[in-house]
């Protein structure tokens, strides 16, 4: 008896990302293949079948429970380690895994510290092949050489994206991948009572200044839920706008600005873009570790959700160790968003002489 057609499954973060990487990217099936063997792709029922008869179907890692059923010889994972629902799309898959005498996953991605790609690369049966950035350079534009990779070389990040490093949580860092990763949600609760945009503006907007922090955060039954994250390099009227964008986008009730640096001119540039919303103004008066403490507390209580994967947050999160060097304004700009809502629901911080020693000395 003839072997069957192998069935496979074609999985990436969302339905556009199958379709503008996997299909119809540079590298994607549809663009690569050979003439007389493309297979014919139709949307409507998300497969694509090539002219050998072999089929494979799409997913987005959106959905977990569209897994549950449909089963595959092989599948083709994209980019997991940057889904949200990593664990409960894998697991569907398995369960679909069982056609053919050595059905297999092929997983691409940046190896990102997440606690299910750690366990995934501990088990036997997984085989690891790594390739940096400096291996593709031939197909790479030569501005990405120069100012992307340039940009990067020597750094925490770089060793990550560019030569593909799995990187542990960092030693003293108050956050850790998986106090973050426990407690992801893809979507968030519908009757959120509070929605605020908190802000920490840039002392500068060179491009060697730092970034001007933009978190947006909602609250509900003591829960805080982190909803987006518009931090970047922005002149004063561009932060303004970026703020104010995400204050009518996510209908928020307020906005928490931080005044250290500006004082009344980070209001006047707000009500510039917006003379209605409510502004509440932050100074920052005790040191950056004991202001997140309190905030890593309620991480560790299970009450902070990240809706969705914010990466650039979340790896300043877990790459700042206290006391040595400032923290950056993504995560200042956390900490005031999740200290507004949570007022009175926040555990107290309780300070060591050690630390209150640093802060004392001005290290902190």
């Amino acid at each position: 008896m003839a072997d069957r057609v192998p069935r496979i499954g074609l999985i990436a973060a969302t339905g556009a990302d199958v379709r503008d990487t996997l299909l119809e990217g540079e590298s994607g099936l549809l663009t690569i293949a050979r003439p007389g063997k493309r297979p014919m792709y139709e949307p409507s029922k998300r497969r694509l079948t090539w002219p050998n008869g072999c089929v494979a179907t799409t997913f987005s890692a959106e959905e977990p429970d569209r897994l549950r059923g449909p089963e595959h010889y092989y599948i083709w994972a994209d980019e997991p380690a940057h889904w949200p629902l990593v664990q409960e799309v894998w697991d569907m898959a398995l369960f679909g895994l069982r056609l053919g005498k050595r059905p297999r996953i092929v997983a691409t991605t940046t190896p990102k510290p997440r606690p299910w790609l750690k366990a995934i690369m501990r088990e036997t049966t997984t085989r690891i092949t790594a390739a940096s950035t400096y291996h593709n350079l031939d197909n790479l534009s030569p501005v990405f050489a120069e100012q992307v990779i340039k940009k990067y070389e020597g750094t925490r990040l770089g060793r990550q994206e560019l030569l593909a490093e799995v990187l542990e949580d960092v030693e003293g860092a108050l956050w850790t991948w998986e106090m973050i990763e426990k407690e992801r949600r893809i979507d968030a609760p519908d009757d959120l009572k509070r929605i605020v945009v908190a802000v920490d503006p840039a002392g500068s907007h060179r491009k060697s200044a730092d970034e001007t922090g933009i978190i947006v955060v909602g609250w509900l039954d003591d829960h805080a839920y982190v909803l987006a994250d518009r931090s970047g390099h922005y002149s004063p009227i561009a932060w303004a706008n970026a703020a104010m964008n995400a204050y009518d986008e996510f209908s928020a009730d307020a906005v928490i600005a931080e005044t250290n640096f500006g004082g009344e001119m980070v209001t006047q540039t707000l009500r510039s873009v917006n003379a209605h919303p409510r502004i509440i103004t932050v100074q920052a008066k005790r040191a950056k570790a004991l202001r997140a403490e309190p905030i890593v507390s309620l991480y560790e209580q299970g009450r902070v959700h990240h809706v969705g994967a914010h990466v650039d947050l979340e790896t300043q999160m877990t790459e700042w160790v206290p006391y040595e060097g400032d923290s950056p304004d993504r995560v200042d700009a956390l900490v005031y968003a999740i200290t507004e809502l949570a007022r009175g629901a926040v555990p107290a911080a309780v300070a060591n002489p050690a630390r209150l020693r640093l802060v004392r000395e001005g290290v902190a």
